[in-house]
């Protein structure tokens, strides 16, 4: 050791330096977001015309950010429609990973409407209020299943306020529901129904349930 100790001096190297680590490949928003998406579609492609338009429309229309970069600003919301297992949620987180890829820069939240309930019931040491503010207020929010979980007068006003701060300040939304379009009054309430019907363009997917009828 020594005497490699000699050679390395004697050709200005310091025996006792740290070779530096190679730089770290820079990671992208979409390998970020990869850990928050659920693992069945974080390979999940937005296809449908529709949807892709969407896409297109919220890239276009961001606001300029650090060296260029767009991020989400105000916009249309998309509610995709549809029976059960015909891609409505692929179609949605499909969405959020072209806008990612895209570059745009994207704070996003994702939740169930059981798991919003969920979240926001009433208990001791949670603010829930927060947790609903937090959720309204998102650059962009993707709410799937709504009108699945059982109504109630709570519910309904939760879904109202969520939906109705949406809809004021124009925040770009995506909604998936298996109920059809007829339904969504009786089952959300007027309030909901009428400001959906203004804030959302609307994709209906249509076909067998894929999780039954899987190749062979």
């Amino acid at each position: 050791m020594a005497r490699l100790g000699a050679i390395l001096t004697a050709r200005g190297i310091d025996p006792k330096a740290v070779a530096a680590a190679p730089p770290n490949e820079p990671v992208t928003a979409l390998e970020t977001a990869a850990a928050r998406i659920p693992a069945r579609y974080r390979n999940a492609l937005a296809d449908h015309p529709q949807v892709t338009t969407w896409v297109d429309e919220i890239t276009r229309t961001g606001r300029p950010g650090p060296a260029g970069a767009p991020g989400i600003s105000e916009g249309p919301s998309l509610l995709i429609a549809g029976p059960t297992g015909t891609g409505k949620t692929h179609q949605a987180y499909g969405a959020i990973r072209a806008l990612l890829a895209r570059g745009v820069r994207l704070r996003w939240e994702a939740t169930t409407t059981a798991d919003l309930h969920a979240r926001l019931r009433p208990r001791a040491g949670h603010d829930a209020e927060r947790d609903l503010q937090s959720l309204a207020r998102s650059p962009l929010l993707l709410l799937d299943d709504l009108g699945a979980a059982k109504a109630s007068e709570w519910t309904e006003e939760l879904t109202y306020r969520l939906i109705n701060h949406r809809y004021e300040h124009l925040l770009p939304t995506l909604i998936t529901t298996n109920l059809p379009t007829a339904e969504l009054r009786t089952t959300l309430g007027d309030r909901v129904a009428s400001r959906l019907a203004e804030m959302t363009d609307r994709v209906v997917l249509t076909g067998p349930d894929r999780r039954r009828h899987q190749p062979a």
